[in-house]
């Protein structure tokens, strides 16, 4: 409905039960590269370029970014895809959007998978109590900013955007898969053309006419994944987030991983996913 195109990539055969991933900042659908090839024996697996990056259209102005917007374009993908339901993962910022479209949209939602991302209002409440966590979050400040949060990111050849993936304060750790140099590659292609931070960062420039919610409750089983090392994100969120589920929750903490938990430790990422898609299976069996 809103005009705009989508890029995203899929495997697995149509018609098939749909997998729609979500990624974070800053990322694009390549995040999600050993999902595609691990779920796609048994699932249409889709994952997008939000609103705003690679290859997927970019509205000029920050009002087109709205939570609201980000919502309704995952309702729209949906429906053009040919599906009324899917099992939804999203990781960090696009594990906030999968969170809100469980909340708003709880009969398009068959499974919800979470990584490194709490329920929003417990982000909401949390921040504001622990001035820890406000300073982990302070981005979202900077990112406020016109223009200027683009240009630190261009300084040095994308320092910064390379720092984040692999640097010791918030890179992937020692025991993680390590991204190679063709995947930063990947990451400063994208990132570095005409443009493309500015759809990105006018995600988090409207933030705060969105938050709080007014609806809260999940009400579809619900996986969270939490890489313990997250530079961002502090883990005491992961657990006040079960309050908010009102079905199946199981939280999953993995002590050495970072915050690109599905890129640091794919392989037991990728097992605990298929544990908690069976283990709802099977349930419903009995």
């Amino acid at each position: 409905d809103s005009g705009l195109r989508f890029h995203y990539v899929a495997a697995g055969e149509r018609g098939k039960p749909l997998m729609l991933l979500l990624h974070g900042f800053p990322e694009f659908w390549y995040s999600w590269r050993h999902q595609l090839r691990e779920f796609k024996s048994e699932y249409r697996v889709v994952a997008l370029d939000l609103r705003g990056y690679g290859e997927t259209d970019a509205p000029p102005h920050k009002e087109n970014y709205k939570l609201d917007c980000l919502i309704a374009d995952i309702k729209d993908i949906l429906e053009s895809l040919g599906y009324n339901k899917c099992v939804l993962i999203g990781h960090d910022w696009g594990g906030m959007i999968a969170w809100l479209v469980a909340i708003c949209y709880p009969e398009m939602v068959t499974k919800l998978i979470v990584v490194n991302f709490p329920h929003p209002s417990v982000f909401t409440e949390y921040i504001l109590r622990h001035p820890s966590q406000l300073i982990k979050s302070g981005y979202y400040f900077f990112f406020q900013m016109p223009w200027f949060p683009e240009f630190m990111f261009t300084l040095n050849d994308f320092k910064v955007l390379k720092s984040l993936f692999t640097s010791q304060a918030t890179g992937i750790g020692r025991k993680g898969c390590r991204l190679t140099a063709e995947d930063i590659e990947a990451y400063l292609y994208v990132f570095s053309q005409p443009g493309a931070l500015t759809g990105p960062i006018n995600h988090y420039r409207t933030i705060f006419s969105c938050l709080p919610l007014q609806h809260h409750e999940v009400i579809m089983p619900t996986l969270l994944l939490w890489g313990e090392r997250d530079a961002f994100m502090e883990v005491e969120m992961a657990e006040i987030t079960r309050i908010y589920v009102k079905n199946h929750f199981r939280l999953t903490i993995l002590s050495e991983a970072s915050h690109w938990l599905q890129q640091d430790q794919p392989d037991i990422v990728n097992k605990l996913i298929w544990t908690f898609l069976k283990e709802e299976t099977k349930r419903k069996r009995e």
